[in-house]
Formats: C-alpha cells, structure tokens, sequence
C-alpha cells in the first residue's frame, strides 16, 4: 500500500520536483532541543483535530507553564494533574521525590527511571527547585493579593473575503428567507480575564461572540459569558472548592468525562486515566462544561467529590421535545438565535475515592435531568439512543501499580441496566519502552450523556474493541511508535445499515539526527465500512472502504534564531468496487525566535486531492494561546505568515494573515459561508498583557 502511495505520487512532476527538495535538506547539527511543548501537543493535534480539547489543554499546559510546580513541594496529586505525564510517569517521579528530597536541580530529573530523555526534556518548563518546604504553607488572603497574577486576553479574528451571511438583501427577500442573513457582524471577538496565586486560587472570566452574532444583545450583553472560581487546599479537610464553569473526570471515563481526551497515539503511553478534581473550564466552547458548584473533601485515605450543574442549553425542539442537541454555539440567524438555551439541564453526581499505596478503587454516579422529554425520531440506527426526562448511571473503577506494570478499568451501569466496561494494562519496564493493551465493552444499549472514554466510534456505546500499542527508543537517535485497533460495531449506525467492523493502525519513526534537527515518517491505515451502492445497482449495500495517509518530515528547530520545518503528505482512498482517490500535501515552514522582540512564522503548502474524502490537515500554527487545524480538499495553496511582538516583558501582541487560494473552483462552502471567488482572506489578532 505504501508503496502505491508512493508512485500515485512521485507521477506527478510538481511533486517530485518539489519533494526531492525537501529530502534533500541539508542535515546538519545545531545544538538546542526540539522537543517544545507546544509542537509536541499540536503533532497530536494532528492526529484528530477537536479543537476544544485541544484548548483546553493548552490554557492548562499555559497556566502551569506560567506558575511553575516546585519539585521539593510539589504534592502527588498535582503530578497527577498534570497532563504530560502519564500514571506511571507520575507516580514514578512522586516516588522519587519522596526518596530523594531536597533536590538541587531540575536536571536531577534525569534519575527518574520511568522518565525517557525527550520526557524530560520536554517537561522542564513546567518545574524549578525552590526551598524544601515539610508541610504546605497556609493560605493568606494577603499573600493572595500581593503575589496572585492576573492576565487578560483579547482575540479578535476576522474574514477579509464577503460570505452570503453578511451581504445586502431587499426586505422582501428577509421576509420571505429570515435566515439567509446573519444578525451580527462578520468577526469574531473573546476577552478572557484570569487571576491566579499558585494552583491555591485561581478565578476567571469570559466573554465571546462568534462571526455572525450581535456584538451587544439588548440588555444581555455578548453571546456567550462564563466565569469560574476555585479554592484548593491540598492537605485539608477540604480540599477543592468550584464554582461557575468546571470539567470533571471519573476513572476511565464510562460515566462522566468532559476533560480532554487523548489521541489513541498518545495514548500509547497514556493509556490508564485518572479521577481529576474539577478543573477550570476557561475555553470559549459553549457546550461539554458543568455549570454550577463541586468539591473534594479529604477524609485520608478517601476523598469525595460531590458537584451540580444547572444551565440552559441549545436543542433542536419538534413539538416541544428534544430532537438532538445542539452543540455548535451559533446563534446568527433567527433560526440559531430560537434555539439559545430553550432547554434546562440538571446533573448531579459524585464520586468516592479510596487510595493506599499502590491501590486505588473509587465509586462514582451521577443523575441527569431536562425540562423537555429528550425524544429523537426513531430510526433503525438510534434504537436505543436514550429516551425521557431522567437518565442515571454508576460505576466502580481501579487501578493497581506494580514496579513496572498499571492495572486500571471501570465497569458502569446505565439507568436501563445496560452495563459497560474497559480495561487497560500499561506495561513500562524502563524508559525506552511502553506497551499498552486495552479491551472495551459498550453495549448498544448503554447510554452515558457525559461520557467520554476511549473509543473508535466517538460515544460510550455500541463498540467493542481491543488495542494494542507500543514505543520503543532503539537508540538515543531512534524511537519508533505504533498501535493496531481491531472495533466491532454490533449494530447498525448512521450511514452504516449492519453490523461492521473497524481496524485503525499506526506507526510513527522518529530519526534525530541533533538535539534540534529530526526526520520523520508516519503512517496512518484505517478500514472501516459504510453504506454504498453497487455500480449500475440501485439497492444499498455496506461495503468497506480504505484510507492510507502517509507523511514525511524534516524538522530544524534550535533553541533559539531560525527554525525550518518541511512535510510531505499523501493520502489514498478505495471504497470496494469504486476508482481510487488520491491526494497530497506539500509544506514548508520557516520561523525565527531570538532575543529580541520581534518573533515570526511563514507557512507556505500546496495541495491537491482528489474529494473530501483525501482531505488533509495544515500543519501551520496559530497564534499563542489560540488553536485552529483547517482542512483541505481540491486544488489550491495556503499562505499564512504570523508575528509577534514582546511589547514590554508583560504585554504582548500577536497579528496572524492566512490567504488560501484554490485552482479548481469559483466559490468556497455552501449556504451563508458561500464566498463567490476562488480566493480566502483571514486575520487574526492577539493581545495578552499580564499585571
């Protein structure tokens, strides 16, 4: 398959001509390190591009980069919050810090055994050494307000090119068509405010509207607005109080999860979740966050978390019952702006946690309620979708920690009696290599309305599974990361009318050729099946369908000056009885960061695919505490080039200009996005200033 990948691509002239460029880099050796947190969360970004998991690691990952933990009184549980490290990991370097404290130097980190070389490397900025400190110091309101940090953030993002959405209409056409225009302007607009004193208090607020909606709704104010307080106490009674917008995460995820999730090649290495105590819900997303109160009490060697939630939500309504919830945030047309929070939701739960040394069981459950009947119209496929007021579920999870080898599962029970289960084994006989296996059961008849856990299908439901994955550094140069997932669908799903079958597999090779400079090859293969038609047949049928995706790239990134970064990409797709589909990508990047103010980035590709199906991904980023991964399909190229000013040590500004042009087509998206044009202007904008 890799193979006729390969030549599908190398016929083409541009490519080879433009590729041979690529590979033929030179390779030379410049000392810094390459493994930059930032690059690192975005290469599994790549992966699976879900933009608000993505954020809301990365204003976690900012805010402990921001108050570094102090490895002579940093506690467990804070290890274990922090996102980078898997169980193992954390449980490793708590250990270790035990046995070890005071230590001198973060580079003592190095004597960590479950820690690898380019973990650490990649963990230093989130730790520094300061005084030993025997017990935590207690919390001083004049402390608080002396040392705490406070940030603000503005965004502004904005569509150069017309969309259909904002154009003139006569009012004849309004009255007849109200939802052919939106009600807002044409930007998009956040302000952020967040105050912080170690991980002791932290308090935000946020507001945002999306392109489209009024920037001032009559006495409301903008679209969307949230806040959040928490109070922690790491060694008291109680130990975690929250108010306004939080996520919560429960063992393996069965039963409530709105924390981010993991890629399945990350979770190679991170595959045994933990119970997290409620975290700030600090994103612009406006769905899959608890709006309410939560806390944790300590009773040692038990804690308990108890929480309520209560807010409105968007769903679509057909004679006052709940047809299916809405989860986008728009409200620009009349139509969007009817559905703003027509429905109230209440959840409750709680969760009990018991740990001593090694072992850890917890007992969780958590009970939903609407307003409104939720009745999606019935179809074969959603037969056992969730119907009614009132929804429960509870669970039991583990986990068990040998010297080398994580056991950990949940088995949860749904209102209806349905019960799933999943469990994982981590094996990490030393830091230069890391198996994980996991097995999964969802029942098709398994409901869980905040559930998130591991999975093909994206839902806790209707899925059985087993992976298999594995990294292994071969040298100080080389590692080599893969994992295989067999998915048995056991009844019908959208677009799928039988029972089906999925295999996803990946592989991922990694050469350094310096501290800064890397290649690499990945490969993705997944199998999966849907509805089709024979040819010259008018019934329908479920056949398989292939997707290989095969990237090559060089990377050059020194600590400091200029940095290059260089992709080559190709994609094949076959559904069973159709012509072959192709596609490929051509990137280049080029930066520079130094000493001074001024920092900047050029993102140049070309692509060309043959349909949706042979989309790729950019690899371009965005700006600083900001995320967006678009996709491409047709014939075109993207040119972006971003800057970023250090106006003073404590404000900085970031501008952003994206242009992508296509060759093989004279409009771009559908209904109110459509731009008559072949052509694509965006800028966004930045500002950040700490006092």
């Amino acid at each position: 398959m890799i193979n006729d990948i390969l030549f599908s691509v190398m016929n083409r002239p541009l490519v080879f001509r433009i590729l041979a460029c690529v590979v033929c880099l030179d390779l030379f050796e410049v000392k810094g390190q390459t493994n930059d947190w930032r690059s690192y969360v975005q290469e599994m970004a790549e992966e699976e591009p879900d933009e608000t998991i993505l954020e809301n690691m990365i204003e976690e990952l900012i805010q402990l980069e921001n108050h570094p933990m102090n490895l002579n009184a940093v506690t467990r549980d804070a290890l274990e919050r922090f996102p980078l490290l898997s169980a193992g990991e954390a449980a490793g370097l708590a250990d270790f810090l035990t046995k070890n404290r005071p230590v001198y130097t973060v580079y003592e980190l190095r004597n960590v055994p479950s820690l690898s070389f380019n973990k650490i490397q990649l963990i230093l900025p989130f730790f520094f050494v300061g005084e030993f400190e025997t017990q935590e110091a207690s919390l001083r309101m004049r402390d608080v307000l002396r040392y705490g940090k406070k940030e603000l953030q503005i965004r502004l993002d904005k569509t150069l090119t017309e969309r259909a959405g904002y154009r003139t209409y006569p009012d004849s056409v309004l009255a007849r068509y109200p939802n052919r225009k939106y009600a807002g302007e044409d930007f998009y607009h956040s302000l952020r405010f967040a105050f912080s004193y170690r991980e002791k208090v932290q308090f935000g607020v946020i507001v945002e509207k999306d392109a489209g909606e009024p920037l001032f709704r009559p006495l409301k104010g903008f679209d969307h607005d949230g806040f959040y307080f928490i109070l922690r106490e790491e060694k008291g009674f109680l130990k975690n109080v929250t108010l306004g917008d939080y996520r919560l995460s429960f063992g393996q995820g069965l039963i409530v999860n709105n924390d981010f999730m993991i890629s399945k090649s990350w979770a190679v290495t991170n595959i045994v979740r933990r119970t997290q105590a409620p975290k700030r819900h600090f994103s612009a997303a406006e769905s899959g966050f608890f709006r309410g109160g939560a806390a944790v009490f300590n009773l040692n060697p038990v804690s308990v978390t108890l929480f309520y939630s209560r807010k409105l939500i968007d769903a679509n309504l057909s004679d006052e019952e709940i047809t299916s919830f809405k989860t986008d945030g728009y409200h620009r047309t009349p139509l969007e702006i009817s559905k703003k929070g027509n429905t109230r939701e209440q959840v409750a739960g709680a969760n009990v946690n018991y740990r001593k040394d090694r072992l850890q069981i917890g007992a969780s459950a958590v009970y939903y309620s609407y307003n409104r009947k939720d009745n999606p119209a019935l179809r074969d496929y959603n037969r056992y979708y969730l119907r009614g007021y009132h929804h429960w579920n509870a669970s039991v999870d583990y986990s068990y920690r040998f010297s080398h080898l994580v056991v950990a599962g949940e088995t949860a029970v749904a209102g209806n009696g349905a019960v799933a289960t999943l469990n994982a084994i981590h094996y990490n006989p030393s830091s230069r290599l890391s198996v994980s296996l996991l097995h999964r059961y969802f029942p098709i008849s398994y409901n869980a309305l905040y559930g998130q856990a591991f999975s093909e299908g994206g839902k806790v439901q209707n899925e059985q599974g087993i992976y298999l994955g594995a990294t292994c550094s071969l040298s100080s140069r080389i590692s080599l990361t893969s994992y295989i997932d067999y998915v048995y669908f056991p009844w019908m799903k959208y677009g799928v009318d039988t029972p089906s079958h999925a295999i996803d597999g990946y592989f991922l090779g990694t050469y350094s050729f310096s501290d800064a400079s890397k290649l690499d090859l990945r490969y993705k293969f997944k199998r999966k099946e849907k509805n089709a038609h024979y040819p010259d047949d008018e019934s329908t049928t479920v056949l398989p369908y292939y997707t290989h995706k095969l990237r090559l790239r060089f990377a050059l990134v020194p600590e400091k000056g200029w940095y290059f970064r260089s992709a080559a990409e190709a994609v094949r797709y076959r559904q069973q009885y159709v012509s072959e589909e192709f596609g490929y990508q051509l990137s280049q990047q080029i930066g520079y960061r130094g000493k001074g103010k001024m920092t900047g980035e050029m993102y140049g590709s070309y692509f060309d695919t043959d349909s949706y199906q042979t989309r790729l991904y950019s690899n371009e980023r965005n700006l600083l505490n900001t995320f967006y991964i678009p996709s491409f399909y047709g014939q075109g190229g993207r040119l972006a080039l971003s800057l970023r000013c250090a106006v003073t040590s404590k404000l900085s500004v970031s501008v952003k200009g994206a242009f992508t042009h296509y060759f093989d087509r004279d409009f771009i998206g559908t209904g109110t996005e459509k731009i008559d044009g072949s052509d694509r202007t965006d800028v966004y904008m930045y500002i950040r200033w700490k006092f």
